[in-house]
């Protein structure tokens, strides 16, 4: 407010300095450490215990075994087909467990290390623009998000996309500051590499970097153009160098590219993994309200971060975001095009605002963990906008109003959200509610005057309330306490939706063992559930059984039964055949007879259990959503005749939507020997029966005419 009520002078004043006082304070390494010890306890407490997703589990013990796997992505060690995302990710878990051995504690150390990075990075960034009480907020807002808790508990690839953003948006920032290259190239090679874990994903921030830089950098315009472009550069070739590679490998010698529709990873960057995200199709759940993204996020529509699944997880401090991103931009008022302030306003505003539409009007599918890449932004607001607002608020009568309004609000939100939670922590809603209005009367009563110590005392106390709400959901992931679903569609604190499907979507109390929630036979549709049925949409979700939680010894070589991370001891899918017992996988194993491929089955979750249980390559014929046309049915006579392939598994309501399961299918039973479950010894119950009925073939050389 200085330069608003400063006198004229004859000449311009120059730019403002950044509001950080000099020098360090001493309480600030200790509370950042402090803050990344909790996130360190947080992500990694219990974590062996915890059910990771099993297709991607899958995919990483792959590529230990195989470079080619590595490279491509590929669920199985045979190379048949790729998971549905570019394999980034993968091959950073990938390489931590060639170099450590393969088990939970190897895959997740990179990205439980990437995760406390990111809370490094972000509050680097905002110490630079607003100040160590300002980057120690945004770190604590940032460590105590709900689903960001939850999702870097698990070995999903949103963890390590969250990271290299944020790297990109603080580079871009100091690239803005700096006036230098170097970080601009930075950050345009951080948002490729977010692009390479996944997707186009990895660009929604990207608008707000570029339009930041262009009008607040203090450089001429030609130097900005050249810049520009030379960023351009380096951001395609960090994108697309992937995509590239695979397309110089014929189709012949490379796996099948999953989620695309022609096998090719530029199928699956336009349509599955981009356009059909937003609109629906392309292997994705059309629709809001009724599959897809209704089906586990809520419907499709402006509200959708409030609703009964999202709010909990990530709107706790969305409200006091939005205030302190429009009070610091007023605030700024008419400083100079390179104020640093408005420029990160700016940045961080966009950031939230652009994933927050896009995560909201989404028509594919849309997972809350999805809304993890919301919270740095969020966090950012609160910590710097925060303190924008609390410095106005002791300077400038015309907004003490504004900063006890926000966060009257962001109280009143808090107790909304708890008491969704019935019956879970009722003493916490109440507590808050007291704790905020203290703080609140705190604030106006030793605004002025010398009792700084009692208005600090009253600003810690109002970040307490603040933060407890979203700390006490945080908690619920590595204690248990909570009623979210683990493993493939993680989420903190209890269960307050309408089940999958109903209002707001959700887990409906922790999930439904073996895949797609909410469809044929699951508990949501009042069938029984069924291992291993990939439920619709993306790779990220079905479930693996309830016994996939990686309790096999680290290191212990795969065997008969044997569970490995995110694994469970069998594998089900199509059929009805259910969670295949140690017998199954024992006669399996004993019967390859020199084929590269255990089996073949339907879908890709039910290949990566039996992956995960054998250690031996398996196929998934129709990817997981079952539109993929992997498998045809000359190629399926060209692995039989081969010797590649010698055991199939056919039906179960999935496949190529061309009707090439159907021939395939047909093809199969015409020609293979079915396997009842007497032949591996399994007992005369309902279990066995049901896998005697699964559709279990056995296909040899001679069978091919």
């Amino acid at each position: 407010m200085t330069s608003a009520t400063a006198p004229l002078q004859a000449a311009p004043e120059p730019p403002p300095a950044p509001a950080p006082a000099p020098g360090t304070p001493r309480w600030s390494w200790p509370a950042l450490l402090a803050i990344l010890a909790l996130a360190a306890g947080l992500y990694s407490w219990n974590l062996s215990g915890a059910g990771l997703n099993g297709y991607y589990s899958a995919a990483v013990l792959s590529g230990t075994e195989s470079w080619k796997a590595w490279f491509f992505g590929s669920l199985d060690a045979g190379n048949f087909l790729t998971v549905d995302k570019p394999p980034f990710a993968l091959m950073v878990m990938g390489l931590s467990c060639r170099l450590l051995g393969y088990g939970t504690w190897q895959m997740m150390l990179p990205l439980i290390l990437a995760a406390l990075a990111t809370i490094w990075v972000l509050h680097s960034s905002v110490k630079r623009v607003w100040g160590h009480g300002a980057a120690t907020i945004a770190a604590l807002v940032l460590a105590l998000t709900p689903i960001t808790v939850a999702i870097n508990r698990d070995n999903n690839p949103d963890t390590l996309l969250v990271f290299l953003m944020v790297g990109g948006a603080a580079l871009g920032l100091r690239a803005v500051r700096d006036g230098r290259l170097l970080p601009l190239l930075g950050s345009a090679v951080c948002f490729g590499l977010a692009f390479n874990t996944k997707m186009l994903q990895g660009y929604i921030a990207l608008p707000a970097v570029f339009a930041v830089y262009v009008y607040a950098t203090d450089l001429g315009r030609p130097k900005r153009i050249r810049n520009l472009a030379l960023a351009a550069v380096a951001l395609a070739v960090s994108s697309f160098w992937w995509a590239a590679a695979v397309s110089l490998v014929p189709a012949s010698e490379r796996p099948y590219i999953g989620g695309s529709t022609d096998g090719t990873a530029w199928d699956l960057i336009m349509g599955y993994n981009g356009l059909g995200r937003i609109f629906g199709g392309d292997g994705n759940m059309g629709g809001g309200g009724g599959g897809g993204g209704g089906g586990f996020s809520g419907a499709a529509g402006i509200g959708r971060m409030f609703n009964d699944v999202l709010g909990g997880q990530i709107s706790w401090l969305l409200p006091f975001a939005g205030v302190a991103l429009a009070g610091g931009l007023v605030l700024c008022g008419r400083t100079p095009r390179t104020d640093l302030r408005r420029a990160a306003l700016v940045l961080w505003g966009g950031w939230t605002v652009l994933h927050y539409l896009t995560f909201s009007m989404a028509e594919g599918t849309m997972h809350p963990y999805y809304t993890t890449a919301l919270a740095p932004g969020i966090a950012a607001l609160c910590g710097g906008g925060g303190v924008m607002l609390l410095r106005a608020f002791r300077a400038d009568r015309r907004w003490v109003w504004v900063l006890p309004l926000a966060l009257g609000v962001t109280g009143l939100w808090a107790i909304v959200l708890l008491r969704r939670a019935s019956g879970w922590n009722p003493w916490l809603w109440p507590t808050v509610a007291v704790v905020m209005t203290v703080a609140i009367a705190g604030l106006l009563a030793f605004r002025s005057g010398r009792r700084t110590r009692l208005l600090a005392v009253s600003v810690a106390a109002a970040v307490v309330a603040g933060v407890a709400g979203p700390a006490a959901y945080a908690w619920s992931v590595p204690s248990g306490s909570g009623g979210g679903m683990g493993g493939t569609n993680p989420t903190a604190g209890p269960s307050t939706g309408g089940g999958v499907g109903g209002p707001g979507g959700g887990d409906g109390g922790g999930g439904f063992p073996g895949g797609g929630e909410g469809g044929p036979g699951s508990e949501a549709s009042g069938g029984q559930p069924q291992a291993g049925r990939p439920g619709p949409g993306g790779g990220e979700q079905g479930r693996a059984p309830d016994s996939a939680t990686g309790s096999a010894p680290n290191g212990t070589p795969p065997g008969n039964g044997t569970r490995r991370p995110g694994g469970a001891g069998g594998f089900g899918g199509g059929g009805g055949m259910g969670v295949a017992s140690t017998e199954l996988v024992a006669y399996l194993k004993k019967h390859q007879d020199g084929a590269k491929w255990l089996v073949a089955v339907s879908g890709s979750q039910s290949a990566a259990q039996l992956i995960l249980s054998s250690g031996e390559p398996v196929i998934s014929m129709w990817g997981w959503s079952g539109s993929d046309n992997a498998m045809t049915l000359a190629r399926l006579k060209e692995l039989v005749k081969n010797g590649e392939l010698h055991y199939v598994q056919v039906g179960g309501g999935m496949g190529g939507g061309s009707g090439t399961s159907s021939e395939v299918t047909r093809w199969v039973q015409e020609h293979g020997t079915a396997v009842e479950a007497s032949e591996y010894g399994a007992s005369s119950t309902s279990e066995s029966a049901s896998e005697s009925s699964s559709g279990l073939y056995r296909l040899d050389p001679s069978d091919v005419t």
